[in-house]
């Protein structure tokens, strides 16, 4: 089926939430810091207040004043120690000091958009600069400047999987070890429609509204009304209509979302904010930064023995929502990956820096997880005179051993794991790289080629919410608790319930991201959608279905068993004695019945997530002259299980592989290491891939049923950006004779490597 919703966001007729405004409305500018640490001495608003069309100036003071809350964590990481992480307050805006460059200060609200900003630059901060830290490798020295001097330390949790005596003991009978030093880079995520917020405040009932793009709008609902304003769910309403990507970053609650709220009461006028992509740069959460020493053991055979991982992982200024939990037990829970190895010894400390704060970036832990575990097999490979191919085989999981306990104690309960890697080899015609090489040494280029495999751990929240309801016109309206913003869930969802109830998919309409029609469920993040909400709606489709039956046996004067469905008819079995969907759904007077076809479920599943998986292969030419690096040729065979729509699955997979691209070659977000300014505010300086820089994407499915969910499914958002990293480097490195070169994988590091290995040579 091709997507539907894709009509309708193509010519136009699209609804965002700038699209969205209100009589009467005011807009909003967020003043904030151009330093990376100072003190706050004074703040001064006057002339702000005075400028022409300002509504009002609000600050960190007058937030206090109207007992605002704080921003939450949402996460608990035990420390190694025995104790909790440390999380620091943060407040709506700041009064007492600065953390970052892009940390608020003050908002102002004004007639225009432009007259708020120039107000804006009207407010004096008397700052009294402090050292700042932005080195995720040093943040933990004892001279680094510490950011939360109540803290003592930068340090925010230093948490162990709790397997050191296992790794060493397996490190002591090994017969070769391998160790790389690796660097995840910073990300930004960057979707195409900035963040936007439209907040209402209704004095009379006490009630706020939000417009803005989400991931679900239940967890910012509830976070609001909890944490921020202190009132019952019920008196906030967020909604979000269509969203142009989120990739993580949109499942949180954000400062801004909370300001226009507040900025409406104090005005009593709808309050509009609208980010620019310089904002979206330095303020939304980023990705990654981890710095890690990783260890590898090996028998005499090439069979991976034990392995050992110590990463300081940035978390920025403060923490967001799920921050610490992504490089932790997020990371964590798919040690091994698809590897038979349980003596890995994994340690994390998660540093407090002076940048913007870290959170789930598609993946989420995971990524970073596989690229560690893949550039030290690579290393292994070379240790061992075989080819990365080889060294994989001798280690994967056996279908025999599956369901498989990993080293974090989750069980994988499918996947075929050798068998998928010889398809991906067989997609790439891994048998004709050396012609290939061969042909791009003559044009003086050299080329390489590299193996990613992952596993992902999918699904998160195991429960979600659906509701179906049939109108009397035979329409079937789809409520649901997950979140599509790109994923092409109209399409996915209508699919379901027609293969569960029969009416046509056009008639299916899909209604998400309105916390009044969709009070519970989790959104979208995980990729948890199909697995989640699928099955919740194919469950609650199935409830309808007995329902209608009942009714129109009833209605019929038949006796159940005798009603026959088949598409939008019921009939009584050998006769031409009918109902239809919208007869059913406007029947009146049943006795024992409810009127109406409508029914709804909580779905909980007993396991937290699923294993998809999959073999990317990436091969790559370089430019001896330029170092510049060129991606010729990829394939990837992934196993999501059973596919409901094999060009969604196909387009998660092309944008996961090309988010994971740009990771390996060309995404970098930097600050600089003295004055801790953002380098990378613009895409002028932070480089995001292009069409131009992508080859044709070979992309296949291994179909291996998930046995633990009705569908069969796993999720196929992510897979791309965990097999593309280590598939990418670990061409260059073969291209290049070496053993690693750290992302991004920009020419100049390529031209000093070659230069390197020349003079050695």
């Amino acid at each position: 089926m091709r997507r539907k919703e894709d009509v309708r966001l193509l010519t136009g007729t699209g609804l965002y939430t700038d699209d969205i405004n209100r009589e009467n409305q005011a807009w909003m500018v967020v003043l904030r810091s151009p330093h990376a640490h100072a003190k706050i001495l004074s703040i001064s608003t006057d002339a702000a207040q005075a400028a022409p069309g300002v509504i009002a100036v609000l600050t960190g003071h007058d937030a206090k004043a109207d007992g605002l809350g704080l921003f939450p964590v949402m996460v608990e990481v035990p420390g190694k120690d025995g104790k909790p992480l440390w999380c620091p307050e943060r407040h709506i805006l700041q009064t007492e000091a600065v953390r970052f460059v892009g940390d608020p200060v003050a908002i102002v609200v004004a007639e225009t958009r432009a007259e708020a900003q120039d107000a804006a630059e009207m407010i004096e901060v008397d700052y009294d600069i402090l050292p700042s830290i932005t080195d995720t490798a040093t943040a933990l020295d004892a001279s680094a400047p510490v950011i939360w001097p109540e803290r003592g330390s930068n340090l925010c949790v230093h948490w162990s999987n709790g397997r050191e005596a296992q790794a060493e003991a397996a490190f002591a009978r090994a017969a070769k070890t391998v160790s790389v030093d690796l660097v995840n880079n910073r990300l930004v995520g960057n979707p195409m429609e900035p963040r936007v917020a439209l907040g209402e405040y209704d004095p009379a009932e006490n009630h706020f509204t939000l417009h803005s793009p989400t991931q679900g709008v239940v967890r910012v609902r509830e976070s609001l009304a909890k944490f921020i304003f202190k009132l019952p769910k019920e008196q906030v309403r967020v909604i979000s209509p269509d969203v142009g990507g989120g990739f993580g970053l949109r499942g949180k609650l954000f400062p801004e979302s909370a300001m226009v709220l507040w900025a409406a009461r104090r005005t009593g006028r709808p309050v509009k904010w609208r980010a620019d992509r310089t904002e979206t740069f330095l303020c939304d959460p980023h990705g990654r930064d981890h710095v890690t020493h990783a260890e590898m053991a090996f028998d005499a055979n090439g069979k991976i023995l034990g392995m050992k991982v110590e990463t300081v992982a940035a978390m920025g200024a403060y923490l967001f929502d799920f921050g610490p939990r992504i490089p932790t037990v997020a990371g964590g829970r798919i040690q091994g990956t698809v590897y038979d190895m349980q003596d890995v010894s994994i340690n994390v400390r998660c540093a407090f820096t002076n940048t913007a704060p870290t959170d789930a970036y598609r993946g989420a832990g995971r990524p970073e997880t596989a690229y560690v575990i893949e550039r030290l097999l690579d290393q292994g490979a070379r240790a061992f005179g075989i080819t990365p191919a080889e060294i994989r085989n001798r280690n994967y999981v056996k279908p025999e051993q599956i369901p498989y306990i990993n080293c974090a104690g989750n069980e994988i309960d499918s996947g075929r794991f050798e068998e998928t890697q010889a398809q991906a080899l067989a997609l790439m015609d891994w048998q004709g790289f050396d012609a290939r090489r061969a042909e791009s040494q003559r044009a003086g280029k050299l080329r390489g080629r590299g193996i990613g495999y992952f596993i992902e751990a999918s699904g998160g929240q195991p429960a979600e919410w659906a509701r179906v309801r049939i109108t009397p016109e035979g329409e079937a309206l789809v409520h649901v608790g997950t979140f599509s913003h790109g994923q092409g869930h109209e399409t996915a969802f209508a699919q379901v319930l027609h293969a569960r109830l029969g009416i046509p998919f056009e008639k299916v309409k899909l209604v998400q991201g309105d916390s009044d029609l969709t009070p519970a469920g989790g959104g979208t993040g995980g990729s948890r959608s199909s697995q989640m909400g699928g099955v919740a709606v194919s469950r609650a489709s199935e409830m309808v279905l007995a329902k209608a039956r009942r009714l129109a046996a009833h209605l019929l004067e038949a006796a159940e068993a005798d009603i026959e469905h088949e598409g939008e008819i019921f009939r009584i079995a050998g006769t031409d004695r009918t109902m239809t969907w919208a007869q059913l759904a406007a029947a009146e007077g049943i006795p024992d019945e409810t009127p109406g076809l409508d029914e709804e479920l909580l779905y909980k599943r007993n396991t937290e997530c699923n294993f998809p998986n999959g073999c990317h292969v990436a091969e790559v030419e370089v430019d001896p002259d330029t170092g510049m690096v060129s991606v010729v040729r990829y394939a990837a065979v992934d196993d999501v299980g059973v596919p409901l729509n094999p060009m969604l699955v196909h387009g998660q997979c092309h944008g996961g592989i090309v988010s994971g691209i740009g990771q390996a070659l060309y995404e970098h977000a930097r600050y600089d290491d003295e004055s801790g300014q953002f380098l990378t505010a613009t895409f002028q300086d932070y480089c995001m891939p292009r069409a131009a820089d992508l080859p044709h994407l070979e992309v296949g499915l291994n179909v291996v049923p998930c046995p633990s969910n009705d569908l069969g499914v796993k999720g196929a958002g992510e897979g791309g950006s965990c097999g593309a990293p280590p598939a990418v480097v670990s061409a260059v490195c073969d291209a290049l004779g070496i053993s690693h070169i750290d992302m991004p994988v920009t020419p100049e590091k390529v031209w000093r490597a070659l230069a390197m290995r020349q003079a050695a040579e």
